[in-house]
């Protein structure tokens, strides 16, 4: 996998920061000027920050592990669900749940609910509910569906989350942050990058900023799982042979 390049980043507007009245000092050593009173970010920082949480997220997929999408603002949404869709990982594009990982036996429950409903509305030969229960089942499986469709395989805690904007994401970030789950998160200037294990330094609004370091990362996860697969193939047939 190629490391991100500066003009790539350049290209996808990850410099762009908020007003200076918005800033966190804590960004500090990720901010490379300031321009007409707005923050610019230092892209050298960006390419090695995103670098580091692309080889963890490597790892952490080769070993089987589930990494959580979470992304519920408006234009972060469908890129970061087709995302997390194409590696087959969880993601919370709608509504954060206060709870959802703390509270995660309760989730689980709504969950199960949810797959019930679906399970009786494809019954076609169920006959004892009317039409109007039926229709009052399916309106209640859409809204569990929309907030708990991304994360309905997820049966246990995830070992990480990733976060686009961890400011608009406080409580999904402190929720991990007590249960010790890695983080990663897009940091923009006026958040504060001391709170993620591993900080991206990025403009958090732009769609094309999103898209990039998303995809790039995405990336990074699809080469564990590959190997993870490739690794699983060797064994099996080692162990075909040897029997």
């Amino acid at each position: 996998m190629q490391k991100p390049t500066y003009k790539e980043l350049l290209e996808a507007g990850c410099h762009f920061g908020h007003m200076r009245k918005k800033w966190n000092p804590k960004m500090t050593p990720y901010i490379f000027m300031e321009h007409k009173g707005v923050h610019i970010i230092d892209l050298n920082r960006t390419a090695e920050c995103l670098e580091r949480a692309a080889q963890a997220m490597k790892i952490l997929a080769k070993n089987g592990k589930k990494i959580l999408f979470v992304a519920t603002k408006k234009q972060a949404r469908e890129i970061v669900q087709k995302a997390a869709e194409s590696v087959d990982m969880p993601f919370v594009t709608e509504r954060w749940l206060g709870g959802m990982m703390t509270n995660f036996m309760t989730i689980r429950k709504s969950i199960k609910k949810m797959q019930a409903i679906e399970r009786m509305l494809a019954d076609t030969t169920l006959t004892s509910i009317t039409k109007k229960e039926r229709l009052t089942l399916a309106r209640e499986h859409a809204k569990l569906t929309k907030q708990l469709g991304g994360v309905a395989n997820l049966n246990r805690l995830p070992s990480a989350v990733y976060i686009v904007d961890i400011h608009h994401e406080h409580i999904a970030l402190a929720e991990a942050r007590k249960l010790g789950i890695k983080t990663f998160g897009i940091v923009d200037t006026n958040s504060d990058p001391t709170l993620v294990d591993y900080p991206i330094p990025s403009n958090d609004d732009a769609s094309k900023a999103i898209a990039f370091i998303t995809n790039y990362l995405t990336e990074a996860i699809r080469e564990g799982l590959q190997e993870r697969q490739t690794n699983q193939t060797y064994e099996s047939e080692g162990a075909a042979a040897e029997a």
